[in-house]
């Protein structure tokens, strides 16, 4: 398969929808552009912190009459997550996340096969997830186009809205799992503590989470697996503290398994030597 590239940007929120709504009516028509298969995150939730994340995005193209994959500047298909009306998302370019571009491989003269990766960052001056309301489910759509033999002027244009939706999270973490005392002796208590904060698209910083359920596991020295001892809940300031009896050398961690809005999060391991 020859591999030809369609689009290379790092997509301005919401300008390429704009440029779409503020098109000609006579240009806003059903392009004939089949997109199938189209699958977001490989199926999972988006976990979003505070930094850049471009999640992957993979998609089928299949071309009306009069177009060829021979020509990939006279096309054009971008899913795309938004929030809310369709219309006001593509007006405003807030809540809407789009592509930093994509590869397609022409399958055939009609058909592509592409690859690419949505552009999300959670900085408040973007526009795309600027509250931790945004940790919710987002919608899904393609926006279309044709465009003349010029490769510039438009032929037709679309939105095509997809069923379903994509969840966004916002990415948690837990500090190393301390125990002490270090080392200790068999039958005396250990003490465990951790912290589990997690993002906030407000501040761009993480904070503390409270009032959040986290097992604390254990693992044998020898053992390849670990075992849940006990769940402990979060503090007003996200902190953990335990106390368990010392029995065998091994490895203990926190594992936060998420929610709706929260991503997962497992601490680093901290061994146990036990005389």
């Amino acid at each position: 398969m020859n591999r030809r590239r369609t689009a290379a940007v790092i997509a301005t929120a919401g300008a390429l929808a704009l440029s779409l709504l503020n098109a000609p009516a006579a240009q806003a028509k059903d392009t004939g552009i089949v997109v199938s298969d189209l699958v977001i995150n490989n199926g999972k939730p988006i976990v979003v912190g505070t930094a850049i994340v471009e999640p992957p995005v993979t998609f089928n193209i299949e071309l009306p009459p009069g177009y060829s994959t021979d020509h990939p500047f006279r096309y054009y298909a971008e899913p795309f997550l938004y929030r809310g009306s369709l219309t006001q998302a593509a007006d405003t370019g807030d809540s809407y996340i789009g592509l930093g571009g994509y590869t397609c491989y022409d399958v055939s003269s009609k058909k592509a096969r592409c690859e690419a990766t949505l552009y999300i960052d959670p900085h408040p001056s973007r526009g795309q997830i600027d509250s931790n309301s945004d940790a919710t489910n987002w919608k899904i759509a393609v926006s279309l186009r044709l465009f003349k033999a010029d490769e510039v002027t438009p032929e037709a244009q679309e939105f095509e809205t997809r069923p379903g939706g994509v969840s966004l999270r916002r990415a948690a973490k837990l500090s190393v799992a301390d125990a002490t005392p270090e080392p200790v002796t068999k039958g005396k208590l250990l003490t465990l503590t951790s912290k589990l904060t997690r993002a906030n698209w407000t501040t761009h910083k993480n904070g503390p989470y409270a009032g959040s359920t986290v097992s604390l596991q254990f693992r044998a020295k020898n053992a390849t697996t670990f075992k849940t001892l006990k769940k402990v809940t979060t503090n007003s300031a996200g902190a953990l503290r335990t106390t368990v009896t010392a029995s065998t050398d091994g490895f203990f961690r926190w594992v936060y398994y998420g929610n709706s809005t929260t991503g997962t999060a497992t601490s680093a391991q901290d061994y146990i030597d036990v005389r």
